[in-house]
């Protein structure tokens, strides 16, 4: 038995960075594929298992490096805890990076997104470094961070600052129980490691908490499942929507700003569904804004005041409306009460003589 290990072990290495680069795409795919809800049971307790699978691996490797300098050697599982570790870490991490993804725009809140993505990368570039606790408790830190910010709104059923402020804390509560344990079982490379390890903890919550104040932390768990510029938005009986619009061209799949040409003085209407978990109430914001390019930057024209409940798997649905518009590049914001942003609806308005052909489709 121990030959057949040996042998995979061998294997491993030589092809190891060409297993690590397909894993890299193959499971961020798998993920983008298999994840469902944000709100389901099997997603969050299959990031529960591989956390605390992460937190085992960290102990036992930590333990036979501990071993080590008092000269009583490794052992063979340290190898394969090594493994397992960059595996499972893997997986948390790309799917938290389906997970904000979905819920956010990324031309506001790229800066998060980036430090997901970089942990993701590090994680699969540099196997070596998870024979460091530093980087070890670093990654697992981000990881017990990005899981709380979403988890607690879930159970508490609405987000805001303090919901943000109470899972930061639960962050560091969960990381120091975790170092406390730790410390029993690898003591001598705890000693050597702990001041650095409670700056390296404090640098990351700051970071995270800089990131969520500058609004560049997506809103999740909220995802905004679709949007849409139309010449006019109907609620009928029964819950069913139908927005009126122009024939679509080819030419709109490419755009980031779709055009609409209305007639002076007509409305425009900005339609959003809104994805958020069951039972979950909160308040959102389209936030009409008007490109000046003379000065070079956007104008509030209006703020509109909506609200939003959880449990509808295409999002909860809504709108506002712009009277009296004026041409030019226009974006709708929406955004939370506290101004963060869940996604962007770009266009540019065109004043027509005659009202253009138009279509319904159901919502």
């Amino acid at each position: 038995m121990s030959g057949i290990f040996t042998k995979a072990k061998n294997w491993y290495t030589r092809y190891e960075r060409r297993i690590a680069s397909f894993s890299l795409v193959g499971g961020f795919v798998f993920d983008v594929l298999t994840i469902r809800g944000i709100d389901l049971f099997f997603e969050n307790a299959w990031i529960v298992i591989r956390l605390i699978i992460v937190m085992v691996c960290i102990v036992v490797i930590n333990r036979q490096e501990n071993n080590k300098q008092e000269g009583e050697g490794r052992g063979k599982l340290h190898f394969w805890m090594i493994t397992t570790l960059q595996f499972m870490f893997g997986g948390l991490l790309s799917t938290f990076l389906v997970f904000y993804f979905r819920s956010t725009t990324l031309a506001v809140t790229w800066p998060f997104i980036l430090v997901l993505g970089l942990a993701f990368f590090a994680n699969e570039s540099f196997k070596q470094h998870y024979a460091r606790l530093v980087f070890q408790i670093s990654i697992l830190y981000v990881s017990f961070f990005s899981f709380l910010i979403f988890i607690v709104p879930i159970f508490m059923h609405r987000i805001g600052a303090d919901i943000f402020v109470l899972s930061g804390l639960l962050s560091l509560v969960l990381i120091a129980i975790f170092l406390f344990g730790l410390k029993k079982y690898a003591r001598e490379k705890f000693k050597q490691s702990k001041k650095i390890l409670i700056g390296v903890i404090l640098g990351i919550f700051g970071i995270i908490n800089i990131l969520y104040f500058s609004h560049l932390i997506p809103p999740i768990p909220l995802a905004l499942k679709d949007r849409g510029i139309y010449h006019a938005v109907t609620k009928h009986a029964n819950f069913v929507y139908t927005v009126s619009k122009e024939i679509p061209k080819w030419t709109d799949y490419f755009s980031v700003y779709k055009e609409i040409s209305i007639v002076r003085g007509a409305p425009v209407y900005a339609y959003s569904a809104i994805f958020s978990p069951a039972t979950f109430q909160t308040g959102i914001v389209h936030e009409w804004q008007l490109r000046d390019e003379v000065a070079g930057k956007w104008v509030t024209m209006s703020r509109i005041s909506l609200s939003a409940s959880g449990g509808r798997a295409d999002g909860y649905r809504t709108y506002s409306k712009k009277n009296a518009i004026v041409p030019g590049k226009w974006r709708v914001n929406v955004e939370t009460k506290d101004g963060q942003i869940i996604g962007r609806i770009g266009f540019v308005v065109h004043i027509v003589d005659t009202e253009p052909v138009l279509i319904i489709e159901v919502k």
